[in-house]
């Protein structure tokens, strides 16, 4: 009787360092909950990887996202442009703040945020007032930019830092799946005024859940540190004076983060080396587009992910992934784009022809940092069929 192939996961946690350590310290001193020098080592270390002077750890990227627009000054009813082409987290944060998303569409070659559409929003769409920046057609004001690095590829920065110092717009950098990447020599996430990372089980560090906010702003430091504690005004009297969250990061979360840390290069070095993989197995299959590195940038290439051209490849984008879910493989389309959601359809949508394209034809591959060669090419051979 022939046993069934192993099952190979789309992205997991790889465990191989000194979790078990960090977190027994932690249960064997008593520091499990929000305070412990794990938190404060986790955001040193993170600060350092964002070449930033400040990081605040959060319970989840979503809440560094949602604090990072509150210490930014979004107010209620701005508008805050955000990438399509994303998981829907940093869209949802823009609620969170009571402001209303812009979605913007990606560009074709490398899949980021379009900044040639987010300028002509801005010269076009947008009129200059003494008190800020604010869209003609809805009369709002629009306050911050939201650029997503996705499957781990990092936006046009330069160009996008040029527009909002030009608009006098806050950036802030969504850098969830981005960790270790650089954009000119420099890591994503710590070029905006304020940068979001997520630790989510899936992503290229994990503490199982988790988030951080980094940036060189003192003042925007303290402030995300104040929100995500409560907003609590004295150490032994229960005092608040502005509404606060309870964002905080756990020590346990933040041991498991510091071992993880710790393996990030090696990480970064093997989600290329598989990419590097795909592109040289795949290279005569026809019908398959991979995801550009622009010049200048390193992708940690969180996900490898192809474009499927069904005429040329002879099958759809989720046809191939039926294929591989049958040969014990997880792929995955990539997300619902922003504008097409139900859940945002009362937002300002700029024209995203090319988010509906990604959408309709990309399937992310098993990019696991722990997969071996043989996994990979056992991948390439049922799409190469």
């Amino acid at each position: 009787m022939s046993s069934e192939p192993a099952f190979i996961p789309l992205s997991v946690p790889h465990l191989a360092g000194n979790e078990w350590t960090y977190i027994k310290d932690c249960l064997d001193t008593g520091w499990v909950s929000s305070v412990g020098s794990y938190v404060t080592r986790f955001e040193n270390d993170l600060a350092g990887a964002a070449g930033t002077r400040h990081a605040v750890a959060t319970n989840c990227g979503t809440a560094a996202l949602h604090v990072s627009m509150l210490v930014a000054g979004v107010r209620p009813g701005d508008e805050v442009l955000v990438s399509s082409m994303t998981f829907i987290a940093p869209v949802n944060a823009i609620r969170y703040a009571n402001a209303v998303p812009v979605l913007v569409d990606a560009e074709p070659v490398h899949w980021q945020m379009d900044v040639s559409q987010v300028k002509s929003f801005l010269t076009t769409g947008c009129e200059c007032r003494a008190d800020g920046v604010f869209n003609r057609t809805t009369g709002r004001r629009v306050s911050a930019i939201i650029p997503v690095h996705i499957l781990g590829h990092p936006v046009d920065m330069d160009s996008l830092m040029a527009l909002a110092a030009e608009f006098n717009l806050t950036v802030i950098e969504d850098a969830t799946e981005s960790l270790g990447s650089l954009h000119r020599g420099r890591p994503v996430g710590g070029i905006g005024h304020l940068g979001c990372y997520s630790f989510n089980g899936n992503k290229i560090i994990t503490t199982g859940g988790g988030g951080m906010i980094v940036t060189n702003d003192e003042t925007h430091a303290k402030k995300a540190r104040y929100l995500t504690t409560q907003a609590k005004d004295d150490p032994q009297e229960y005092i608040h004076h502005e509404v606060g969250y309870n964002y905080r990061l756990t020590n346990i979360q933040a041991a498991f983060g510091c071992a993880q840390m710790e393996a990030l290069a090696g990480h970064v070095r093997r989600r290329r080396e598989i990419h590097a993989i795909y592109r040289k197995r795949l290279a005569g299959t026809p019908g398959l587009q991979f995801q550009a590195e622009a010049e200048g940038v390193v992708s940690n290439c969180w996900l490898t992910t192809v474009r499927v051209d069904p005429a040329a490849f002879g099958s759809t984008a989720r046809e191939l992934r039926d294929r591989l879910k049958a040969a014990r493989i997880e792929a995955r389309p990539l997300w619902q784009p922003g504008h097409l959601s139900p859940a945002h359809q009362d937002a300002v949508k700029l024209p995203c022809p090319v988010a509906e394209d990604l959408f309709e034809n990309c399937l992310s591959l098993p990019s696991c940092s722990s997969s071996s060669d043989e996994d990979i090419e056992r991948v390439c051979a049922v799409i190469a069929g």
